[in-house]
């Protein structure tokens, strides 16, 4: 885990305000049992998870794509073509959603603005790493034009059906 006890607890609140914030309806769902912390966040979603990413058009209109997203130091990162629509909405729009979600056995939902990292910035090495160990190869090499992206979170919640079940299984492995 590359995740500082910092980082964890900056996430906690960010949970925790999120969920006091949100809705009625959202708190009937996710309940207190169904509720994940931060922690079980950042034990749960190790490796690569296909994440769903909406952006906005120029034309204020919604769309939706699916990247690999891995959670390093409590954020999602993913990568992408800098040519790809997805590219050019978060360049000129850097709001997004993300969600993560395997059926009801866990769903992540998050917003916030999308920052791009070049290889100036001081993170950009150590997630570079990571993704190389990830898939055996450097993404900055599967194309002229791959962009390094990280959504900073201002709102996000975690939600387990079954949370003890879920943290279970994740034990047994």
């Amino acid at each position: 885990m590359l995740d500082s006890p910092e980082e964890i607890a900056a996430l906690q609140r960010l949970l925790d305000a999120a969920y006091e914030g949100s809705t009625e309806h959202l708190r009937n769902i996710i309940t207190d049992p169904r509720r994940l912390d931060a922690q079980n966040l950042v034990d749960l979603l190790t490796g690569m998870r296909t994440l769903n990413l909406a952006t906005v058009t120029a034309h204020d209109e919604p769309r939706i794509s699916a990247v690999d997203g891995h959670f390093l130091h409590t954020r999602w990162v993913f990568t992408t073509s800098g040519t790809a629509a997805k590219a050019r909405h978060l360049r000129a729009r850097p709001a997004a959603s993300i969600s993560y979600v395997d059926g009801e056995r866990i769903g992540v939902f998050s917003h916030g603005q999308v920052e791009f990292l070049t290889t100036e910035h001081p993170d950009f090495g150590e997630i570079e790493a990571h993704l190389t160990k990830h898939y055996g190869s450097s993404p900055s090499s599967w194309g002229p034009e791959i962009v390094y992206c990280r959504l900073q979170p201002t709102w996000m919640v975690g939600y387990a059906f079954d949370k003890a079940a879920l943290l279970d299984e994740k034990t047994a492995r």
